[in-house]
């Protein structure tokens, strides 16, 4: 676990400085995507290990967890839209700040469960 929430760190870190890094019409647009896809990336991986960690079907709870985040990021990227274009700021620097952090995310939690379907070992 502490390899992939240290590399979702890592990506996060990242994506925000890369938003910073933008243009003056595209700053504040970009931190808030940014900001979304890692909040919630680290809040997956967070829950991950505490609710697969130690549970009888770990997979499962996973399954859960991935639902969830899911559901919540598509409010949060539905929500942060409708904001950033009521202000008339860059809807693009918004998506592009949410997506392309949002895919490697998506492969690290992926990672995460593979992981622990390896460790759950053969089925009976």
């Amino acid at each position: 676990m502490k390899s992939h929430l240290l590399a979702a760190a890592f990506v996060a870190a990242l994506a925000m400085g890369l938003a910073f890094l933008a243009g003056d019409a595209a700053r504040r647009p970009a931190l808030i995507g940014a900001a979304i896809a890692s909040g919630t990336a680290l809040a997956s991986l967070y829950a991950f290990g505490h609710f697969s960690g130690g549970a009888h079907r770990p997979l499962q709870s996973a399954l859960v967890v991935f639902g969830i985040t899911f559901l919540a990021r598509l409010l949060l990227v539905g929500a942060g839209v409708a904001a950033v274009a009521r202000t008339g700021e860059s809807v693009i620097a918004f998506v592009v700040a949410f997506f392309v952090p949002y895919f490697a995310f998506t492969a690290i939690e992926g990672s995460y469960v593979s992981a622990l379907g390896r460790r759950m070992g053969k089925p009976a």
